[in-house]
């Protein structure tokens, strides 16, 4: 470790003031998704659930939504809207828009907030009405699969420890795990090190310590996970059109083990 608190290029949380920040942004990101929960129905347009959650975020919690013009780079424009939103076979980044979902739908929320300078990040796929056999067994794997990952975190053990508890409870249930999309470090930056691959072999990669932070967010399909990045340069689909469906928390790495920083009130981990 150097004087800036960082251990292999990866910042360390580790004051009060880091951890709490942190906590603060993890449960805003938290009570996004619970706020919003009632409203992913059948006709409502994802438009219409990005503005009640800029609302919400802007006015109730004072704080910054995170993808609002993120990313514009060469070739790629700034993302457009506050969350992001993926329906059915769009694996990650989809762009909330005029259309209404369908009973039967799958959609996975993504919510990122800056609290006082800090990032909390999570995601729910949440059912549209009844889910098929097919959406329901995928979506409730891949909740689980986050959590055999979770489970793997404290110090001592590795990335790999993690994205190989993820993929040995994804692909015997049929389910593939995409690789061109992953988990990320977060504090103070959006997206920092350490990458977290969700496959991979136990005792390898870099070894955990506290005051890691990081996120978690496997996203399964029902097919194969070969993706492809649509026109609008942010839109990630399954390449065989098939079902994907994501899960998504922010977890620091305490001296003991794991807290779930984006844990919501009604949720059993």
């Amino acid at each position: 470790m150097d004087s800036t608190g960082k251990h292999s290029g990866i910042s360390l949380k580790r004051t009060p003031d880091e951890i709490q920040g942190m906590r603060a942004a993890g449960r805003a990101a938290a009570s996004v998704l619970e706020m919003i929960a009632p409203h992913v129905k059948a006709g409502v347009t994802t438009e219409e659930l990005d503005r009640l959650c800029h609302e919400y975020i802007v006015n109730d919690l004072r704080c910054v939504p995170a993808p609002l013009g993120y990313g514009a780079a060469p070739g790629r424009p700034a993302f457009p809207k506050s969350i992001c939103t993926s329906i059915n076979h769009v694996v990650c980044h989809g762009i909330p828009g005029p259309k209404a979902l369908k009973r039967g739908d799958i959609v996975n929320v993504d919510i990122t907030v800056i609290k006082d300078g800090w990032h909390g990040d999570t995601s729910q796929t949440f059912y549209v009405g009844e889910p098929g056999i097919l959406a329901r067994r995928l979506v409730e794997t891949t909740r689980e699969a986050m959590l055999e990952g979770i489970r793997k975190v404290r110090p001592g053990a590795t990335l790999g420890d993690i994205g190989s508890a993820i993929q040995k409870y994804a692909e015997p249930r049929g389910f593939s795990v995409v690789r061109e999309y992953c988990g990320h470090g977060i504090g103070k930056v959006f997206h920092e090190e350490p990458q977290v691959l969700h496959y991979g072999r136990a005792g390898t990669g870099t070894v955990l310590e506290a005051g890691m932070c990081f996120t978690i967010e496997p996203m399964l399909n029902a097919g194969r996970p070969e993706t492809k990045l649509l026109p609008d340069a942010w839109t990630a689909v399954t390449k065989d059109h098939s079902l994907s469906a994501q899960w998504e928390h922010t977890v620091l790495v305490t001296a003991d083990g794991v807290e779930v920083l984006t844990r919501r009130s009604d949720e059993s981990l």
